[in-house]
Formats: C-alpha cells, sequence, structure tokens
C-alpha cells in the first residue's frame, strides 16, 4: 500500500505501537518487570512502544513515578521509539510532564484531555494549544471516550490537528462493515493535514482500522502478545485483507474478554501474570486481574490461539 510506503518514514506513527503495562500495587512499581515487559516487545520488532496510556496506568501514579517510568522506558528501548503518555487532570501538569518526557528523550507524547468536571470544545482546543506550544517533539491526540468522557467531533480534530507538532490522531474503534469504516476513516481524514496520521485504537476494531486506511495500530494486546499482533499488522498493510481479518477474527474470543471485563486491563494484566512475565498483584487496587471461571478462560484461550 502507497499510504504506508510513505507513513514508514515516521516509524513512531506507522504500524505497530505496542502500549505495555505498568505492572504495580499498593506499594509500589514493579520496575523489574516493567523492563521485562518492553524488552519483549522490541525484541519482536515493533514499530514504537507507548508508554503510560491507559493499559500504563497512568491515572493511578504519581507525577514523579512517571517522570520515571518514562525515562527507564527510554533507556530499555533502545533505537524503538517511545511514545509517553502526558494527560493529567490540571494543564501545569501536563506541562510538567511534557516538559520531563522531552527531557528523557522520548520521540512522542500521548495526551487525552482527562478531567473531572465536564470539557467544552473551547477547553479542549486551548488544552492542546498551551502544550503544543512548550513542545519541541511530535504529539499524538489521544481520543478515548470510554475514560474521558470526552467526544471528539471530526471539526475539533481539524482544528487540533493544524496546530504545531501535531502528528497523529488515536481514534477509538471503527465500525466492524470495512466500508462503513472506511467511510469513517475517510471523514477525519478529509479535515485534517496530510501529515498527521491516523491510528486505530480499541484492539477488537485494529484490523478493520488499517484495512480501512489507518497507518498505525495503537495496541493494548501488541503490548504483551507482539509476534501474535505483528501477523495482523503486516497482513493489513501490505493489503491482504482477508488474511488480516481472518487473524483477528481469531482472537473473537479474546476482544469479547475485553467487552465483559470493562475493557482490556484487566484481561491483559491477568494473562501477563499467567505468563509469569509479572508478579502479583499486578494493579492498583480497587482494580483487580480476572479470577475464577473468567481466569480459567483465559488460561485456555492462551494456549490454544498460542499468543506470543
Amino acid at each position: 500500500m502507497v499510504t504506508y510506503q510513505i507513513q514508514k518514514e515516521n516509524q513512531v506513527f506507522s504500524g505497530l505501537s505496542a502500549f505495555v503495562l505498568t505492572p504495580m500495587n499498593e506499594n509500589s512499581i514493579n520496575e523489574a518487570d516493567f523492563v521485562k515487559l518492553v524488552d519483549r516487545v522490541c525484541l519482536a520488532g515493533v514499530d514504537s512502544i507507548g508508554v503510560l496510556g491507559s493499559t500504563g496506568n497512568y491515572a493511578y501514579l504519581t507525577l514523579d513515578e512517571r517522570m520515571h517510568l518514562t525515562a527507564l522506558a527510554v533507556r530499555h528501548a533502545g533505537k524503538v521509539p517511545v511514545i509517553a503518555g502526558i494527560s493529567a487532570l490540571r494543564t501545569r501538569d501536563v506541562l510538567s510532564l511534557a516538559q520531563d518526557a522531552q527531557e528523557a528523550g522520548v520521540s512522542a507524547v500521548l495526551l487525552a484531555p482527562m478531567s473531572y468536571q465536564k470539557l467544552s470544545d473551547t477547553d479542549v482546543f486551548n488544552l492542546y494549544q498551551t502544550v503544543t506550544r512548550e513542545l519541541s517533539i511530535d504529539l499524538c491526540v489521544y481520543d478515548n471516550p470510554s475514560t474521558t468522557h470526552f467526544a471528539f467531533s471530526d471539526e475539533l480534530h481539524g482544528r487540533i490537528a493544524q496546530l504545531p507538532n501535531v502528528r497523529s490522531i488515536k481514534i477509538p474503534g471503527v465500525p466492524d462493515d470495512l466500508e462503513e469504516a472506511k467511510a469513517r476513516v475517510k471523514r477525519l481524514r478529509a479535515m485534517i493535514p496530510p501529515h498527521v496520521t491516523i491510528g486505530i485504537s480499541g484492539d477488537a476494531s485494529g484490523a478493520t482500522g488499517l484495512n480501512a486506511g489507518c497507518e498505525v495500530w495503537y495496541s493494548v494486546i501488541g503490548g504483551l502478545f507482539p509476534h501474535t499482533t505483528l501477523e495482523i499488522v503486516r497482513a493489513a498493510l501490505s493489503g491482504n485483507i482477508k488474511e488480516s481479518t481472518r487473524l483477528s477474527e481469531r482472537l473473537r474470543p479474546i476482544w469479547d474478554l475485553f467487552k465483559q471485563n470493562g475493557g482490556s486491563l484487566r484481561v491483559i494484566a491477568t494473562a501477563a501474570e499467567l505468563q509469569d512475565l509479572i508478579n502479583s498483584p499486578s494493579l492498583p487496587l480497587p482494580l483487580r486481574t480476572l479470577d475464577g471461571t473468567a481466569r480459567k478462560r483465559l488460561i485456555a484461550l492462551i494456549n490454544d490461539l498460542e499468543l506470543s
């Protein structure tokens, strides 16, 4: 696909961006396990690494903890670009995190309009305008209404995409129907400059999003099972719609578990524990990993699907 060849010049916002878990408990972050996950995706050959997104438990960490994790990720990622989340309730904290991320040497930052009080379009535009004025690196707009409870319009995306250093938009899931998904991506594409990529999140929509014209998959499952996810990405970006769809549909039981458990975090953390990649407990209370029947079901799926 021509689009993929063009965008591969900017590795940060193309291909597979693997978002890794931040293993932690009530007392501390498990740094050794975090590094293990970073090393795992680097060795698999992902295009970039995402840290401190929703799977990275950013909302449960102090600013100092986030600064430390960002530096740790960059140190262990080697030549693989790192995208670090800088979302926070207050703009002053976002700016502080942005400065820390730049000093740590990340390739880009990821920003969602995090809030407690409901935000207006003006509030959100001013947030991105303020932050991009202070940035010397690229920024990805994090559109995640399931956690922020803020819904971007394509018009607002278009305005924000004109700001300096905005280089990608991370959109939530697209419709399952490929033609509808293409139409959705096309509508957004018409509103933004050509240098801004569109990335898909919501892992069940990963293959469809790529097949519909997204350049990058910002993937949760890619942060734990990068080889499995890379197969889907390579098929999609080489134009093999049938194969990428088949590989994604094969993981439908995993997507169903995400949906049944309020999202991907609990499932991914449980899977990492089951693979002995991280210690338990691995989530901050009151969050807990799966137990009982759901845990047994996940064990069987990891084995049956040969996730890696």
